[in-house]
């Protein structure tokens, strides 16, 4: 009489049941893989991209009157100010997060400029600004006038406050 797993078209050996055993975990782990998504490549952006994403951010918070009305970071004075230039170079800190540097003048002064700094990252497949901060002030000397006196400095990517 033959035995009940042989009836079953079963192997009762180690090796049947280890081969059984390989083939429904790879069953089991290919269904699984399938399942899982797959992490697309990260999206290059490139100086125009930046640029364009800064524009546009830009036109978004001066689209009332023409003015960015915003609060200094530091100061937590109301700041009303007119946009002048993106600085070049814009580029990429490290994976996933941009920077720019702009110059924005006083509203009623434009010899009183503010040195902005601005962060971007992807939002689905597009830049977006998450981060900004004041990095110069405008600063009066007798000698010299206005000028930009900067806050912090860059080391190695990260901030390092001056004062």
């Amino acid at each position: 009489m033959a035995s009940s797993a042989s009836r079953l078209g079963r192997s009762s050996t180690p090796v049947g049941w280890c081969c059984r055993l390989f083939a429904s975990c790879l069953i089991f782990l290919g269904g699984a893989l399938s399942a899982a998504p797959i992490d697309p490549q990260p999206i290059q952006f490139y100086v125009d991209d930046i640029k364009a994403a800064m524009t546009e951010h830009i036109q978004s918070l001066t689209v009332i009157d023409g003015y960015w009305h915003t609060i200094d970071d530091k100061t937590l004075d109301e700041l009303v100010l007119k946009f002048i230039q993106v600085h070049d170079p814009v580029r990429q800190i490290n994976q996933g997060v941009y920077f720019a540097c702009t110059d924005f003048h006083e509203q009623h002064d434009d010899e009183k400029i503010y040195d902005m700094d601005f962060w971007l990252k992807p939002v689905d497949g597009v830049l977006k600004v998450f981060q900004t901060k004041v990095h110069k002030e405008p600063r009066h000397t007798l000698l010299y006038g206005w000028y930009k006196h900067p806050r912090y400095t860059f080391v190695n990517d990260e901030i390092e406050y001056l004062y």
